[in-house]
């Protein structure tokens, strides 16, 4: 170090803290690059030589494993630029500047303070003083290089994510609903559990026309939807749920289930708080659309008719449509003022002997020019008229509407009582397997000392005459009922078995939706 920046330390700076700011990007640096991180600790050094002692050399390594993109979840950069505010540090040391920020807005914040509260800046080059132009300008610079550093790797990998999307050869998370076939394939699962489950979704959304409709008959029916779970000792593996609402309109939009592979769906967007928002694109600026791609659950076609929809129900309260809600008004939600073109509101008027009277009232030019209401009228008259219109219209078909709806009603049923024996099938299939691996794993208990690989495998003599009641050398099969209709089933492990584990199972619910569960006891 030469000594005209030796000459920049001065004495008002050595009664003030050093201060030595250590930061790697990501915690795979911190556990594979430590040679930059030995580096950047062994600054110390150099702010000892500078004349620092050592207990004065203040080390903040708090964001190791931290992005610099943004100083929002780096508290030790906030810590950094809060006590060079107040005075309390003679020098910055950092490794360089990519280390401090990678940030133009914080790195030249950071310059800014440290020119008025007379605080110097050393990396791996030399020392600086932010008050004076030169040094200012040279520190500018290199802020400005280690943010457009970032932003070209950033456009590297985004260009390749790019180009592999486009081609349709991306491999991200699947929808439920699909898996990849030993050549990499999007198939669908071979589980037809659920593969029904995801096409009663559908028909359900297609019969409804509304989303909480959905939920609520899922869970009427106590029917549960699969998910995949994602992380956890059982990532890969298929787990049941109740459904809701987010849930459903997730698995609604989702083109995938129309058999097409898309990519760019949403665009990231930063906040000035540093949080990331995701804003859905319309189909127009999607990165990667290509339709047919792999098998479908539905038409592309009643994908276009689903999202047009759920975009209706999203204009409930809007000039297109209103939402209809409880109440005896046959109008409401679909009368429209004569007189400004805008939705009426329904008001409810309670009589003395308890009757609600509906009343159509329309806001409209009071609620755009602050005039008063357009009009108000009584419902009875109204509703008495409509009422007469519909069952003159119907009545005709009243019959063969009956039976028709008859006939979907018991459609439903059948296809939930389906879902339903799936459930119980699978909890079945799992007891079964569960009790069959504790069996096989549970050692004997007879006080021979022959090993259990030479007397205790199926096949051998001592195992035969242990369990002669069993036939053959296979574990004895649980018995099982079956019903459908029975509240409780249960084994009862066999007595020549001197381990074996218990099966219980829980009381039927009211709605009819039965679950299992297995317990094993040694």
């Amino acid at each position: 170090m030469s000594a005209e920046q030796n000459q920049k330390v001065a004495a008002c700076h050595l009664r003030r803290d050093a201060y030595l700011y250590v930061r790697q990007s990501t915690l795979q640096q911190v556990v594979d690059n430590v040679e930059s991180t030995q580096r950047q600790y062994a600054l110390r050094q150099r702010a000892v030589a500078l004349g620092w002692p050592d207990d004065r050399v203040i080390v903040i390594d708090s964001d190791l494993g931290q992005s610099g993109a943004s100083a929002v979840d780096r508290e030790g950069f906030q810590r950094l630029v809060a006590d060079v505010g107040l005075r309390r540090v003679g020098i910055v040391l950092g490794l360089e500047v990519s280390r401090l920020a990678r940030n133009s807005s914080d790195w030249h914040q950071l310059l800014e303070i440290c020119a008025l509260t007379d605080t110097l800046i050393l990396d791996e080059d030399g020392i600086y003083d932010p008050a004076h132009f030169n040094d200012r300008l040279l520190l500018g610079l290199k802020g400005t290089m280690s943010e457009a550093e970032l932003h070209v790797l950033r456009s590297r990998l985004r260009g390749g994510i790019i180009n592999k999307a486009r081609r349709g050869e991306l491999r991200f998370r699947l929808p439920i609903g699909y898996v990849r076939d030993s050549s990499g394939r999007v198939v669908l699962d071979p589980d037809t559990q659920v593969q029904d489950t995801v096409r009663l979704l559908f028909d359900t959304f297609r019969r409804t026309g509304s989303v909480s409709a959905t939920v609520k008959h899922f869970r009427l029916q106590s029917l549960l939807v699969p998910t995949r779970l994602a992380a956890g000792p059982h990532k890969g593996e298929v787990a049941w749920g109740p459904l809701y609402v987010g849930r459903a309109a997730h698995l609604l939009h989702n083109p995938w289930y129309a058999g097409a592979y898309v990519f760019g769906r949403c665009r990231s967007r930063k906040q000035p708080d540093g949080r990331t928002c995701n804003e859905r694109q319309p189909p127009s600026q999607w990165i990667a659309l290509i339709r047919d791609a792999h098998p479908s659950y539905i038409a592309w076609t009643e994908h276009e008719m689903i999202e047009a929809r759920l975009a209706a129900s999203a204009k409930m309260l809007g000039w297109e449509r209103s939402a209809p809600r409880e109440g005896s008004a046959l109008l409401q939600g679909v009368a429209v003022c004569g007189l400004c073109g805008s939705r009426m509101h329904i008001h409810y008027n309670v009589r003395r002997n308890g009757e609600r009277i509906p009343n159509y009232v329309c806001y409209g030019r009071s609620r755009l020019f602050g005039a008063p209401s357009c009009q108000s009228m009584l419902g009875t008259e109204i509703d008495a008229a409509i009422g007469k219109l519909l069952v003159e219209t119907i009545t005709p078909m009243a019959l063969e509407l009956t039976l028709a709806i008859q006939d979907e009603l018991a459609a439903r049923v059948d296809e939930a009582d389906r879902l339903r024996h799936q459930h119980v099938e699978r909890a079945q299939y799992e007891a079964d397997h569960a009790r069959l691996q504790a069996y096989r794993s549970t050692p004997p208990t007879d006080s021979s000392p022959t090993p259990w690989r030479q007397s205790g495998t199926p096949g051998c003599a001592p195992w035969r005459r242990r369990n002669r009641s069993t036939s053959g050398n296979a574990p004895p099969t649980p018995s099982w009922s079956t019903s459908r209709n029975a509240n409780a089933f249960s084994t009862s492990p066999p007595t020549s078995l001197p381990y074996g584990p218990t099966l219980t199972r829980r009381a039927q619910s009211a709605n009819g939706c039965s679950r299992s569960s297995s317990r094993m006891s040694r």
